[in-house]
């Protein structure tokens, strides 16, 4: 079984992944487009580009490095291969469900499903992040930017005050869950039905306020790295914005992609979508916003996928006679 799974799921993922891309409407649109971006000034940008994919993954696989080194040593390597297989599983399943399935087969047996309560709170911390940000850049581009843009006349206020005061709420409650682990694990343990699951949890009363601080402020950073990616991208596609209003808006998009759940593989059509909704109110560039969009998309999704799908090859599920 060992030597089957891991060939096995490459080769499924390999072909999945070169029919999914090939079948993008918005890809196909772009791909001359694309193909001249990579030529002439911008080989430096897009150098770049490709070294920030490396920081933005590394960073996640430093988050999840810190949160299971409680049940497992795990060097950043393995760190590394384990978020691209994630990455490469989850390209087919809704909300991030293949990304836990990628990483616990790098976990021995006996700490695969206490990984996935860590892994989950590195996903909490970067929605933290993310909503942060896109209420933040909402507000600012609802009072200055927007106030005059005809794509909102007629808007009613109550419904735009509305959607801010709930996802100030949902901030709020996530973030007091993140911040509150240790005690909610203690309570949760002393619930009669589900104390048989306690060793999925116990190790949540570990993290240290100090490491769940530690695990935010990579989040921030690496949603930096995705803000400066997008700006390059905006820049190769001649997309002319202010860079304050083009960071503000990929903030939006980012919290308009958190908030529906999509399977990242299928959703370049969502993404594209809904970065022409949100860019278009400030750009007449549709074609610029649409090739940026699917630039990203196969920058930070697609090409490590690909690199995750390799790493797969060499799964050993079952470790022990």
């Amino acid at each position: 079984m060992n030597y089957i799974i891991g060939p096995l799921l490459f080769i499924i993922l390999s072909v999945s992944i070169y029919y999914k891309v090939q079948n993008q409407v918005s890809l196909q649109q772009t791909k001359d487009l694309l193909v001249n971006a990579v030529s002439g000034n911008n080989k430096w940008l897009i150098a770049l580009l490709v070294l920030l994919m490396f920081i933005n993954w590394g960073i996640e696989a430093r988050k999840w490095q810190i949160l299971v080194s409680r049940i497992q040593r795990v060097n950043f390597y393995m760190a590394y291969r384990a978020v691209l297989s994630g990455l490469s599983l989850s390209l087919f399943l809704p909300n991030g469900i293949g990304d836990y399935a990628g990483r616990i087969v790098y976990m021995e047996e006996g700490n695969r499903l206490r990984s996935v309560t860590l892994t989950l709170v590195g996903s909490m911390a970067q929605l933290i992040v993310t909503l942060a940000a896109g209420l933040g850049a909402l507000i600012y581009l609802k009072d200055y930017t927007w106030k005059d843009a005809s794509a909102f006349e007629g808007l009613s206020v109550f419904w735009v005050n509305g959607i801010v005061f709930m996802i100030a709420l949902g901030i709020l409650l996530i973030a007091f869950v993140y911040f509150k682990l240790g005690w909610l694990t203690v309570m949760f343990e002393k619930i009669p039905i589900v104390n048989k699951y306690r060793f999925m949890v116990e190790h949540l009363e570990n993290i240290s306020r100090r490491d769940l601080t530690r695990i935010l402020l990579l989040s921030i950073t690496r949603f930096a790295v995705f803000i400066v990616q997008y700006l390059l991208m905006l820049h190769i596609f001649n997309v002319q914005m202010n860079s304050v209003d083009a960071a503000c808006t990929v903030c939006v998009l980012f919290l308009v992609l958190a908030i529906l759940p999509t399977i990242p593989v299928a959703d370049l059509g969502v993404r594209g979508e809904a970065a022409l909704q949100l860019f278009g109110i400030l750009s007449v560039s549709k074609l610029g916003i649409i090739a940026t969009t699917a630039g990203i998309w196969l920058l930070n999704l697609i090409l490590p996928a690909v690199a995750g799908s390799l790493f797969i090859l060499g799964i050993k599920l079952f470790r022990n006679r």
